[in-house]
């Protein structure tokens, strides 16, 4: 008997466990927006029950996702945070059908910014009303005029990424008809034309071009150039390229203008375009200003081979002869071993060193060749 009395009285007392211990628990489940749209992760989730003082917490992803599958039927205060900053805060019933939590702090934002507008043009005079909705109809023609402007830059980004392609693959001609249409969508670019003055100029610089395609690609990318000047007239690099574009056309002094230009505006590259200065010249026979450009070309990038090499070139023009030798210049040698020098095995090395025997000068033999 006494062994009943005990079960009996254990199952009383299981029956008088409070049902609160046994409590049902549904999932909380949902969603933070930021207020730039996009989802907000790392934010702090809480809810806190107002009647008996549970906590649950919860923490968004990277979708700005978050989830409690045991939460207590009962009404709750949800607040959201993030670094310490309370961003939303809002009262959550907990029922068998809780709904998904949607929690758009932007939508939020933008309905309250709203509100505040109506409210504020409540009060305002009628002529203030028509002054706010004129600038209001401006910032959105601005607002649709940059998006214009952001979907037409992807555009040409894409065309210039395709025109690149093409000339990559020494296919100049279907990129000059690539940059035509990069032009045609926005004259205004200076960097269209210039990508275009590029492919005719490498077009009409191509071996083996009929000498009169090459005349007609080397006077569109002339042409190009100028444009792309009259847009930005400060890019050195633009007088650069339209000065090789007139060399190549023999429009001498045109090029020499340009590559002052280039010079003037770029300093730092000057060595680049007093050389391409002195190129020219020396082609043109005007030695003395060649090699004075050489010397500027120098003076600015000391180690740039090629103007000693063809400054000592020029200097050859006047050597004597006395009793059938040879006599060179001052400076002549110096020239020519100081190329020899910087470029042990550049392409005029052996040349060089023949110009340096038929003066009687001595090849320096001090300079390694590179490894």
């Amino acid at each position: 008997m006494r062994k009943v009395s005990m079960l009996l009285a254990l199952a009383l007392l299981t029956a008088l466990v409070p049902l609160s211990l046994f409590a049902q628990r549904y999932p909380v489940q949902g969603r933070v927006i930021g207020d730039d749209g996009k989802p907000l992760a790392g934010a702090e989730i809480l809810l806190f029950n107002k009647d008996n003082g549970q906590k649950f917490t919860m923490k968004t992803d990277k979708k700005g996702a978050f989830v409690n599958i045991g939460v207590e039927l009962g009404s709750y205060r949800i607040t959201v945070s993030k670094d310490g900053n309370l961003l939303f805060q809002d009262t959550l019933s907990v029922t068998p059908n809780v709904e998904f939590q949607e929690i758009n702090l932007y939508k939020i934002r933008t309905e309250q910014t709203t509100e505040q507008k109506q409210q504020a043009q409540k009060q305002l005079t009628p002529e203030q009303r028509k002054q706010m909705e004129e600038q209001q109809k401006h910032i959105e023609e601005q607002q649709k005029a940059a998006e214009a402007e952001r979907t037409n830059i992807q555009g040409l980004n894409q065309l210039l990424a395709n025109g690149r392609a093409a000339e990559d693959s020494g296919n100049f001609d279907q990129a000059v008809s690539i940059y035509k249409q990069a032009t045609q969508a926005d004259p205004s670019k200076d960097i269209l034309w210039a990508r275009l003055g590029g492919a005719y100029l490498a077009a009409g610089s191509k071996p083996g071009t009929d000498r009169a395609a090459a005349t007609e690609d080397l006077t569109q990318a002339a042409e190009a150039y100028k444009k792309a000047i009259t847009i930005k007239g400060s890019d050195a690099a633009y007088h650069n390229n339209l000065g090789q574009a007139y060399a190549k056309l023999g429009k001498a002094d045109d090029a020499m203008a340009e590559y002052n230009a280039a010079a003037t505006l770029d300093p730092a590259d000057a060595g680049l375009y007093y050389y391409n200065l002195g190129a020219i010249l020396t082609n043109t026979g005007k030695l003395e200003e060649a090699n004075a450009a050489f010397d500027k070309a120098i003076a600015t990038d000391p180690k740039r081979a090629d103007a000693y090499y063809w400054k000592g070139v020029n200097l050859l023009s006047k050597a004597t002869l006395k009793n059938d030798k040879m006599v060179a210049v001052p400076g002549t040698a110096e020239n020519l071993n100081k190329y020899l020098e910087l470029a042990p095995d550049g392409p005029h090395a052996q040349s060089a060193k023949e110009l340096l025997t038929s003066i009687g000068a001595k090849v320096e033999t001090s300079y390694q060749k590179k490894k």
